[in-house]
């Protein structure tokens, strides 16, 4: 999947995110999300998953952005 398939939710000009290198929250056109963040070691995923960080003000935003 591109990322122009996804809609973004979160740095959309808001705070010091310039690009596409900062912590993002973005949806799928079947409703689900794809998270970017930086990679966490907090425990080990299980395969073909993964784990990222992410400050809790994009979780807020994104959230606004859905109207939640």
């Amino acid at each position: 999947m591109a990322r122009e398939e996804l809609t973004r939710l979160t740095g959309n000009g808001n705070g010091n995110c310039n690009k596409n290198d900062c912590p993002n929250v973005y949806r799928t056109a079947s409703g689900s999300f794809v998270v970017q963040g930086d990679v966490s070691n907090a425990f080990t995923a299980p395969d073909g998953e993964g784990l990222v960080e992410i400050p809790e003000e994009t979780l807020r935003e994104a959230f606004r952005a859905l109207g939640w």
